[in-house]
């Protein structure tokens, strides 16, 4: 078994919704700038497949997929770009780089939970986590986290999975999938108020299966690490899934350009370790980790290396970071 895998494909590069939006090809770039590292240079890499229609219909229905589609089938015939809200447009290449994305996530679940690797990356762009049920937003349009904890359930008799999400903006499409399902669990640290409005703190679930640890504009180390330790670590550890799914988002940076949060490189490889320990005492070390925002390249390229330094690191490594 090994220890860390990292999934990614050429052509979540080919997702571009145009100059100057926040969400662009060069992020794959700067993720994978990290990973040319030499400390990477072991990690086994896999190509992310394209996802089945089966896994997206776990947590989309049929028609949101058939509108998605001929969304994807108008940009690629007119070789332009196609909006599906006021941050979110398709392109002729997204199709394929959205159908990865969320191939990535499944691929990793089936090497997680098969006993492959004990952890995984998905190095994949567009982001999920604001794409509900039968709505893409907020530059997502499947719901990439969802879709990975619905098929460990599915596929791989999980009797629980979780997400732990991090990044700056609330998950709304994630919660929107969990918050009625009490065989999953949702944390999320996020700037409150924010995009997309959601996240709002006392929001529980159907099973006191959702937690909302907001942080107010400014928040930096101490406040972020509080609220995982004191809130989302118990609570998660607590739930004893049989799988963690991380939602990878990089942009409670300082130096991220969407937000005011104020959280440093080691913040990302701190909060990442506390979640692999927590799961090497809760579901032999199982976590999925995908990415979702981070739109400083700099910071971007620092926070992923943190992070994916903490997925590969044994016990003792873990106590240091």
């Amino acid at each position: 078994m090994t220890d860390c895998l990292i999934f990614t494909h050429p052509a979540c590069a080919g997702h571009d919704m145009g100059p100057g939006h926040p969400e662009q090809p060069a992020r794959l770039k700067a993720v994978l700038d990290a990973l040319d590292a030499p400390e990477f240079a072991d990690l086994e890499r896999r190509e992310a497949p394209i996802v089945a229609r089966d896994r997206l219909a776990l947590v989309h229905p049929g028609l949101y997929l058939d509108r998605i589609d001929a969304i994807f089938a108008r940009a690629e015939t007119e070789k332009g770009l196609v909006r599906l809200d006021a941050d979110t447009a398709v392109g002729p290449g997204s199709q394929e780089a959205a159908q990865r994305a969320a191939g990535a996530a499944v691929a990793a679940v089936d090497a997680v939970m098969g006993g492959e690797a004990k952890r995984a990356f998905c190095a994949v762009r567009p982001p999920g986590h604001h794409a509900e049920p039968d709505r893409s937003m907020g530059f997502c349009v499947y719901s990439n986290a969802a879709i990975a904890a619905m098929h460990a359930l599915i596929a791989h008799g999980a009797h629980r999975a979780a997400v732990v999400d991090f990044d700056v903006h609330h998950g709304n499409g994630t919660e929107a999938c969990f918050e009625n399902e009490p065989a999953l669990f949702y944390a999320s640290t996020h700037q409150w108020p924010l995009y997309p409005g959601t996240g709002r703190p006392g929001v529980s679930g159907v099973a006191e299966n959702i937690l909302n640890a907001a942080l107010p504009p400014g928040a930096g180390s101490a406040e972020f690490r509080h609220a995982m330790e004191t809130r989302v670590l118990p609570m998660l550890e607590r739930f004893a899934p049989d799988l963690i799914v991380i939602s990878a988002g990089f942009d409670a940076h300082k130096d991220d350009p969407l937000a005011d949060c104020d959280l440093e490189d080691a913040d990302y490889g701190w909060a990442t370790a506390r979640v692999v320990e927590v799961a090497n005492r809760t579901c032999a070390g199982r976590v999925v980790s995908i990415l979702e925002g981070g739109y400083d390249l700099g910071a971007l390229t620092r926070s992923t290396a943190r992070h994916v330094r903490a997925l590969m690191a044994d016990e003792a490594a873990l106590a240091k970071i």
